[in-house]
């Protein structure tokens, strides 16, 4: 499982000091890993990552990330 990848992107409505998980998992690859849970904490992700042996991947979207799309 060396090559798993989580893909993880932050919360829109969570500012910072609250106390709620502040990322959402958006896809695993390379693992058989379901995960139940709506919202989690990083170190929560940091903690399944290193039991897998996986990368996590940050993903940059909402309001501020700029996408360029090509027609």
């Amino acid at each position: 499982m060396g090559n798993a990848k989580i893909f993880v992107r932050e919360r829109r409505k969570v500012s910072e000091g609250e106390k709620k998980p502040r990322y959402s998992i958006v896809g695993v690859a390379g693992t058989d890993l379901k995960i139940y849970a709506k919202h989690i904490r990083k170190a929560e992700i940091d903690q399944i990552a290193a039991t897998l042996g996986a990368e996590i991947v940050f993903l940059n979207a909402g309001k501020e990330a700029e996408v360029e799309v090509d027609d």
